[in-house]
């Protein structure tokens, strides 16, 4: 029996956020090499392995975005910001703060509400300026706990927030912009690996499977992807706010359980701030304007 739009929708999203939430395996697979090389990876194998799908394919329009001067700058600035967001990711996961990242993630929608609300006029319901008012409350709880501002969650969140905004106004496919965003990275890509303090003789002497673990950064970066572009064509807004909370969550669980990483029971209560902001953020999805 062949699957409805819907429910094929929903599994191609479920992989989506599934993959991505468990990517903290992966780069704690590579953590033999240091973050600014494996982000060098993951940029230039990306740009590899989607340019082969899009030549292949035969589409050039990646390419032609170069062409127009609003749309160049656009994917530029998309490219700066998600090379940002990738190399500060990986450099959280392995260095013992996947917790903290998965925070940045689960703020991420509501910091996408605050920049429709700036850059695009949107309106925003009641509920979701509680949803707002109570991840901001929750940032100040987690900040007078630990005594310590969580600027890694803030700078995860900012810059996805802001990728998703560049990406809203360059309005193209998801592969297309990767392909366009990469190339526009690339240079920085070639220089992580062959300037100080960082170079390719540091990688020297690797395995065959470290080496392979290494250029599949493409492979792993596109695929979640891919997925997510099948799912958010055939998903409700309102589906697609409930199952982009998979991948937070198993970062969070990856943190405690498979990492060990410390969480102080203290932190439960900002924690509990966001996921009920995330919940009331979630049902206002469903909620239709009147």
């Amino acid at each position: 029996m062949a699957l409805s739009s819907m429910a094929k929708g929903v599994v191609c999203a479920v992989l989506a956020y599934i993959l991505w939430g468990i990517l903290p395996l992966y780069w704690k697979l590579l953590s033999f090499a240091s973050p600014l090389h494996i982000l060098a990876f993951r940029i230039l194998f990306s740009l590899f392995f989607v340019g082969i799908i899009l030549l292949l394919g035969r589409n050039s329009s990646w390419i032609r975005l170069f062409t127009d001067p609003k749309k160049r700058s656009l994917a530029i600035l998309s490219g700066l910001v998600i090379t940002f967001n990738w190399g500060l990711y990986i450099w959280a996961v392995n260095t013992g703060h996947t917790i903290e990242s998965s925070l940045g993630y689960y703020i991420n929608p509501l910091i996408s509400i605050l920049l429709g609300l700036i850059f695009f006029k949107e309106k925003l319901g009641r509920l979701q300026w509680v949803a707002f008012a109570l991840a901001c409350l929750g940032v100040l709880v987690i900040t007078l706990l630990s005594g310590t501002f969580p600027w890694i969650s803030l700078c995860l969140a900012l810059s996805f927030g802001f990728y998703g905004l560049l990406k809203k106004k360059l309005a193209s496919g998801s592969l297309e912009s990767l392909g366009a965003e990469t190339l526009a990275a690339a240079p920085i890509g070639i220089a992580l690996l062959i300037f100080p303090p960082n170079n390719l003789g540091d990688l020297t002497g690797l395995s065959i499977p470290a080496w392979a673990g290494l250029v599949s950064c493409g492979i792993i970066t596109a695929l979640p992807l891919f997925l997510f572009g099948l799912g958010a064509k055939l998903l409700p807004l309102s589906t697609l706010g409930f199952i982009q909370f998979i991948s937070p969550t198993f970062q969070f669980f990856l943190g405690i359980f498979v990492f060990g990483e410390s969480f102080p029971i203290q932190n439960l209560a900002a924690f509990g701030l966001i996921w009920v902001s995330v919940i009331l953020y979630s049902v206002s999805l469903r909620i239709k304007p009147q």
